[in-house]
């Protein structure tokens, strides 16, 4: 955001915020130069949004997903020591974020970083498409052990699902906003029921405690120290998404004092669900090495086939997952699209004049929401010629967020978290020294996974196991150069500060 010094009047934007004492006051002097969709156009509860911010994350959910690569990279000691780093480390970007969002709720988010986080938000969406085939074809193997899956049918799968979820944001996601609380009831419905069942079944056949709390597996080949750091991107996908609330900030009512309540909730409940199932299933399985080679290529599959000693049971919940996964993709193509619309409603895009539409019926971004598709289209074209370079397209999400926490933190920081920035009557307000530690440790971690998440997930390095995460920011880098370069820097007015006192 720039400032501005002689903006005298800010009828374009209807936004407010909550105090302390829960009165409504107009803080419409600190954003300029933005409209935003007015309290009667939004029609997401609290609940709802909150809901929302749970499904995308799905704590649990999405360690269940990416269980295999903790397994190869610290086994135990990164599946049970690593969630409670993420709750420390991203709970930093979750207040820093938090703040910003009790003063400025708005669709856009962090503007400063807008391309990046609109790169960063499709990628996710394509990493948790590509859940779906991956599961499907996981339980085809498993009874049919003669199947041999094809690159195409993981392609179709892929835009099957897709293909659903756009038709769903389009026709019905207006229609049916409680499908976010639907959601958040199954996710923790089936939580519940899979942690009883594998404590049921297993007992009295449990780990033996050194093992869960000790014992470390390093099968990537790295030093055991590089094996560890790279292997909490695993726990670091609990919370992949965690600012989707952010991004409906224009759908909910009271948006300064919801998108908070969404950010912090997402973030508590995500760490007791997620390290009381990684504990449970740690001391609930007894062959970890057959959960690496598993020929399914779905580890947790046979975690839970372990865990429950029934196929029956296993399969169940592996259906479960599929359905969260194609609820949380139902939320992060939600997500994704008001982002979208946001950017291209400052005219910071090419195409912007029909991106920033909102269709007048079905009250949804249409253009905004084909577009992501035909973007995870593409992506999904890339899998038929390459995996490895699929997976690093995917792979860029959360690093690519993480560049978008720290720079808004960074900002911050310059501006020596004043409260022309922000106001003292904010809902949501940190005492100095834990805000100024926030945002610190949200500038740190960012480093830290720029680096270490662009690791090759193995040694020695071949064209298979290579981490191409690289190459594929660098690609983006260069679109969004060019989108700067030919369109944005001419046309782009987005909000500023007004500094006004």
């Amino acid at each position: 955001m720039s400032e501005s010094k002689d903006v005298k009047s800010s009828s374009d934007l209807e936004r407010h915020t909550t105090t302390h004492e829960g009165q409504v006051q107009d803080l419409s002097h600190h954003l300029v130069g933005l409209k935003v969709q007015s309290e009667n156009a939004r029609d997401m509860s609290g609940l709802e949004t909150i809901s929302a911010g749970w499904v995308m994350c799905n704590s649990w959910a999405g360690i269940a997903a990416t269980f295999a690569l903790a397994i190869a990279q610290g086994g135990p000691v990164t599946l049970i020591y690593g969630p409670i780093i993420m709750f420390v480390l991203v709970g930093a970007f979750a207040l820093t974020l938090t703040e910003l969002a009790s003063v400025y709720p708005t669709a856009g988010g962090h503007y400063c970083c807008g391309a990046t986080n609109v790169f960063a938000w499709i990628a996710i969406c394509a990493g948790i498409a590509i859940i779906v085939p991956q599961q499907v074809i996981g339980m085809a193997i498993f009874y049919n052990p003669s199947y041999v899956p094809e690159t195409w049918h993981v392609f179709l799968l892929y835009q099957l699902a897709n293909l659903l979820i756009l038709v769903y944001d389009i026709y019905l996601l207006k229609r049916s906003m409680w499908i976010h609380d639907v959601g958040l009831v199954f996710s923790i419905s089936s939580f519940i029921a899979l942690v009883i069942a594998s404590l049921a079944r297993t007992s009295p056949n449990f780990q033996p405690a050194e093992v869960v709390w000790t014992t470390f597996l390093n099968e990537s080949g790295w030093v055991d120290a590089i094996a560890f750091l790279t292997g909490l991107v695993n726990p670091n996908y609990m919370y992949a998404g965690i600012d989707g609330a952010i991004h409906l900030a224009e759908e909910c009512k009271n948006a300064a004092v919801v998108v908070p309540h969404a950010l912090m909730s997402t973030i508590c409940i995500g760490f007791v669900t997620s390290f009381i199932f990684a504990i449970v299933m740690v001391y609930c399985t007894n062959d970890f090495e057959a959960v690496v080679s598993t020929p399914t290529g779905v580890p947790i599959y046979e975690i839970w086939r372990q865990a429950t000693r029934s196929d029956a049971a296993a399969t169940v919940f592996l259906v479960f997952l599929l359905m969260m996964a194609l609820l949380a993709l139902n939320g992060t193509h939600q997500t994704a699209s008001r982002l979208t619309w946001s950017f291209a409603r400052d005219n910071a895009v090419f195409g912007s004049r029909w991106l920033n539409k909102i269709s007048p019926t079905q009250k949804v971004p249409i253009a905004a929401l084909m577009f992501n598709f035909a973007i995870m289209f593409i992506i999904s074209c890339i899998y038929l010629g390459s995996s490895s370079a699929f997976n690093a397209f995917i792979g860029t999400g959360l690093i690519l967020q993480h560049v978008t926490y720290a720079i808004p933190a960074i900002l911050l920081m310059y501006r020596g978290r004043s409260s022309l920035w922000l106001p003292p009557t904010r809902y949501f307000k940190l005492p100095s020294v834990v805000g100024w530690t926030a945002n610190v440790v949200t500038v740190g971690f960012a480093v830290f996974v720029l680096v270490f998440y662009c690791f090759p997930v193995a040694m020695l390095v071949t064209g298979s196991n290579m981490n191409y995460a690289r190459a594929v920011i660098g690609v983006m880098a260069i679109f969004g150069a060019l989108n700067w370069s030919f369109y944005a820097r001419r046309h782009y007015h987005g909000p500023r500060l007004d500094v006004v006192e």
